[in-house]
């Protein structure tokens, strides 16, 4: 084996491992994608992940009409897969914020792709096969590419979506792409006016996702603003969400994967009515609360309105979330800077898990989700679930849910009253009118006795909202918001999930 030969197989292995890397960081770049915009993150990933298998097996299957020069359309698939894989998290977000064909676009990119990396590795197999024995060969480049799955399936999560963002990741595995292509050019004699073209190709290939790394920022920000229609204070990708705080002139507004939480103009309608109620159906002065969700200190702010508090714990599973409502300006201004109050315990884990370990029994528990529009948020509605809170507040204790809209999503709002019911609570549904979201809904629970508020046990001139008119109508639901039959949700069998997904659709096309 000649000098070069031993240099050409060791680069064209590595190679796979790249190839395999970013194929699949493309491939998860497109699911988180989806389940961003979409929800559901489970129908997504599934789409995604078959879609993409099906196109590697067609463009393994196309591969085998390809003949003669292989190394220059190896070189030109590589940067294929480079620009179509580098620049998909871009594109389809700038589709996504202004309302494009989203679906189409992500589905069309992933075929795509796929077909570009099935046709990869079949031309690396015939270009290797004069080095090694064919089954060494076979062995070592499959075992590489799993490898690179794997070593993509580790680094995503954990490295590269919270510290270089969605659309960073994509152009550097875009840009790693074109760099192999352009080492390919450097591993085989290939006549001049072939080489000069193709390396030409490779350069601007290489500047073009190179520059886009650095400016890409700055490009997202002002199609966030587009799409959410202010100027953004604040942006950060954590490893479960992107998190934007935007303002205006008129108000301050937080975004989660895209989707409104508050708006500063009408949060303290919803906030009032997440907490003061359920206060006063306790019966007594609360010592200590439990908040499930609610990283933006909202709801303790309305917690601390009352001087018998001794504890809360706050429960957030994301501390992007909870960092910014202690430390950005705007944000503790809304908060009156409960987060930092000596006794408020901010525990950054999931809720599920910190109500199966041992703790102290509460006078109150506020369980502030967002919706059940995929299955891990999902199974923070089932009747597993509510069993478990059911047991931290015990015989005494009170718990209030917000449920969302009997207006929107009138069977989702009723599964959960049926699922809480089904874990031994008894409920007193209720609902407000919330500008910036519409109807919305709420659950008040307990043990056997519970029932509405005849009176609050806050002074209602602490209060923008709520006062001795208002508390009795929470509690009355007109006709077409009454209840409905609907499943129990369990954790087995997420019904609720599918249910809001539908219903909300219909508002959303």
């Amino acid at each position: 084996m000649t000098k070069q030969r031993r240099f050409v197989e060791p680069a064209l292995l590595g190679s796979v491992f790249v190839i395999a890397t970013s194929g699949l960081v493309y491939e998860l770049v497109s699911g988180t994608l989806a389940s961003y915009v979409l929800g559901d993150s489970v129908t997504q990933f599934s789409l995604v992940i078959g879609l993409y298998l099906f196109a590697m097996g067609l463009g393994s299957y196309l591969s085998q009409f390809l003949e003669g020069r292989l190394i220059d359309r190896f070189v030109e698939i590589e940067l294929g897969v480079a620009l179509v894989g580098g620049l998909s998290a871009p594109l389809l977000f700038r589709t996504y914020a202004v309302q494009g064909a989203f679906r189409p676009l992500l589905y069309g990119l992933v075929v795509i792709t796929g077909t570009l990396v099935g046709l990869e590795i079949p031309l690396l197999l015939r270009l290797l096969k004069f080095s090694l024995d064919m089954k060494e060969l076979v062995a070592r480049v499959l075992g590489l590419d799993y490898v690179g799955a794997l070593v993509a399936s580790l680094l995503f999560p954990t490295l590269l979506l919270p510290h270089l963002g969605i659309h960073q990741t994509s152009l550097l595995f875009g840009f790693l792409n074109a760099a192999v292509a352009f080492a390919t050019t450097f591993l085989f004699p290939i006549e001049r006016e072939r080489l000069v073209r193709l390396r030409v190709e490779c350069v601007l290939v290489l500047m073009l996702l190179g520059s886009g790394f650095f400016v890409v920022t700055r490009f997202v920000d002002r199609f966030e603003a587009q799409y959410f229609g202010a100027p953004i204070v604040y942006s950060m990708q954590s490893p479960y969400q992107r998190v934007v705080v935007t303002q205006s002139p008129r108000q301050t507004r937080l975004f989660l994967n895209g989707q409104l939480q508050f708006s500063s103009d009408d949060e303290y309608r919803y906030h009032e009515v997440l907490v003061h109620p359920a206060v006063a159906a306790l019966g007594r002065e609360p010592r200590r609360a439990l908040v499930l969700g609610g990283g933006d200190g909202l709801a303790v702010r309305e917690l601390l309105r009352y001087p018998s508090i001794e504890h809360i714990d706050l429960v957030d599973l994301d501390p992007a979330v909870t960092d910014t409502f202690r430390s950005l300006p705007l944000a503790k201004a809304l908060n009156l800077g409960s987060l930092d109050d000596p006794r408020v315990t901010v525990r950054n884990m999931d809720a599920y898990k910190f109500l199966e370990e041992p703790g102290t029994a509460v006078d109150l528990a506020l369980v502030d989700f967002p919706d059940p529009g995929n299955y891990a948020v999902g199974k923070l509605y089932t009747d597993t679930f509510y069993r478990l809170l059911r047991e931290r507040v015990g015989v005494r204790g009170v718990v209030v849910v917000q449920a969302t809209s009997p207006q929107y999503a009138r069977e989702s709002y009723w599964c959960v009253v049926t699922t809480m019911e089904a874990a031994g609570f008894v409920t007193a549904p209720f609902h407000a009118y919330v500008p910036s979201f519409g109807e919305w809904g709420f659950i008040l629970a307990g043990a056997e006795g519970t029932a509405p508020p005849t009176a609050l046990r806050i002074d209602p001139s602490q209060l923008k909202y709520l006062d001795a008119a208002v508390l009795p109508s929470l509690f009355s639901f007109p006709r077409d918001l009454g209840r409905v039959e609907a499943p129990v949700n369990r954790l087995n069998d997420q019904a609720l999930v599918a249910t809001y997904t539908r219903e909300w659709a219909v508002w959303t096309r």
